[in-house]
Parts: structure tokens; sequence; C-alpha cells
């Protein structure tokens, strides 16, 4: 660990125990010393993700409202350890001020937005329709299986917006 926040029985338990080790957090979130760990999960959230596959998890447009903290770092690394996965989980809409519905899976990031995870690692993309494979697809491969588990009531203008940017190959729909 790099840090530790919590009750007394935490810091009682991690106070000069050798099963437990304290670094510096450019060690403990290092991509290449996470990758040293067999079958590491990483588990992360986000505000949206577009139909390439770009993940952001810090800002709403240029609004900032959170750092990226080690995310990249364990998604890198849980990519490249062996066995490991990497996994972004988001529910596939919100309900804005106004009381609109929005898909939290969209063509592009809203102009502005922070990429906080880059498409070529970006693995397991889960919402409450589901869970998508993306490491190592197309950007087709990667628009149809977003739009997959999208909120159903907006997958026909995501497929437009696919179509659009090139992106959709799927001749049935």
């Amino acid at each position: 660990y790099s840090f530790a926040a919590g009750s007394q029985s935490l810091y009682d338990l991690i106070n000069e125990n050798p099963m437990v080790a304290g670094y510096p957090v450019d060690y403990t979130n290092h991509p290449f010393n996470c990758a040293k760990i067999d079958k590491l999960m990483s588990i992360n959230s986000a505000i949206e993700i577009d139909l390439t596959g770009q993940v952001c998890s810090e800002s709403i447009g240029p609004r900032i409202i959170s750092g990226a903290g080690g995310q990249l770092d364990f998604v890198e690394g849980a990519y490249n350890s062996k066995g490991g996965k990497t996994f972004i989980c988001l529910p596939s809409t919100l309900t804005d001020k106004a009381g609109k519905l929005k898909s939290k899976i969209v063509p592009m990031l809203t102009p502005g937005a922070v990429v906080t995870d880059t498409r070529p690692v970006v693995q397991y993309i889960v919402t409450e329709y589901g869970k998508v494979n993306l490491k190592g697809s197309s950007s087709w491969q990667r628009a149809e299986a977003l739009i997959s588990i999208a909120h159903p009531d907006f997958r026909d203008e995501l497929i437009a917006a696919a179509k659009e940017l090139k992106i959709w190959r799927r001749k049935d729909i």
C-alpha cells in the first residue's frame, strides 16, 4: 500500500506488521510493478466512454471533477499482468439536472473531456446490460460491442453515429 486511512484497528494491524508493506506511490502504482502480479484485477469507474473505447473518468467536458489517481496505472498493469483483467464499470445512463436521460456511452467524448484511459489498454467494459471485452478489437468491433451494452433507448442513435464516423460494419441492423 502507499497510504492508509481508517480506524485505529486498521492502524494497529499495519503497524510494524511484516505481512504488509508501505511503499511510495511511484512504486505501488508503477504499471511495470503492477504487471508483475499474476491475475491482477483492476476495477474502476468512468464518467463516459466513446465508441472507440476512450475512457473519461476525470471531467465532464472541460470541467474537472476528479483526478486520475492510479486508474491508468492499474489499468495498464492489469492489462499486462499474466492472467490479469481490467474492468471499467459504469451505468449506461445518467439523468441530467433537467431530468433528461443521457447515455454514458457516447459517439465521441464530450469536447474538452480528459482521456483517462486510452483505447489500446481498455479491456472489459461493464454496464447493467452486460460485459464486453475490447482487448485487441478493431474500431468497428469496439463500437459494435459498446453499443450492445448501451441502454436500448440509445442504441439506434449510437449506430447512426458509428456509421457517420465510419466505424460500423454490421449489415444486419
